[in-house]
């Protein structure tokens, strides 16, 4: 009599939480006084985050300005998909993607961890960049999900639609 349970495996970041994070790193480079007078700035280039300046270091600290407003914003840094520094005409520029989704090779590895060290019974499904978890068992659907934290994946993983 027992129906099946499940629950959905994501990897979705907050376009909203994202921009607010950029703003406020924009805002933050623009009042810190060693950024002052070097054409420092962070802004959205189409669907990229493209970080300008005079020299690759300060690159590097515009990008660790961003890091730490998405990490207050609760956005993990596994969401984030860094470009390399280059050099273009007398400026650096690095470019960053938000990623989302599960690409193929994860949700492969994903679906393989479960069932090799999860509980008998559990079942799991790529859908697209999502995975479906089912099992008869909701226990077995929790005891899924603590694996899954516990281990140290390439993607940000969320638990939705849990019934």
């Amino acid at each position: 009599m027992a129906s099946e349970s499940s629950f959905d495996i994501v990897s979705k970041v907050d376009r909203q939480e994202a921009d607010n994070a950029l703003n406020q790193a924009a805002k933050e480079i623009n009042s810190r006084y060693d950024f002052r007078g070097t054409d420092a700035s962070i802004a959205w280039s189409g669907e990229k985050v493209l970080m300008k300046a005079s020299s690759d270091d300060r690159v590097a600290a515009i990008l660790d300005v961003f890091q730490s407003k998405l990490v207050k914003r609760g956005i993990s840094l596994k969401s984030l998909d860094l470009g390399d520094p280059y050099p273009s005409g007398k400026e650096y520029r690095q470019e960053a993607t938000i990623k989302e989704g599960i690409d193929k090779e994860n949700a492969k590895k994903i679906s393989k961890i479960i069932r090799d060290e999860g509980p008998k019974g559990v079942k799991a499904q790529i859908q697209g960049d999502e995975l479906r978890v089912s099992s008869k068992k909701r226990d077995d659907l929790q005891e899924v999900i603590a694996l899954l934290k516990g281990k140290d994946l390439d993607v940000d993983l969320q638990f939705t639609n849990y019934r």
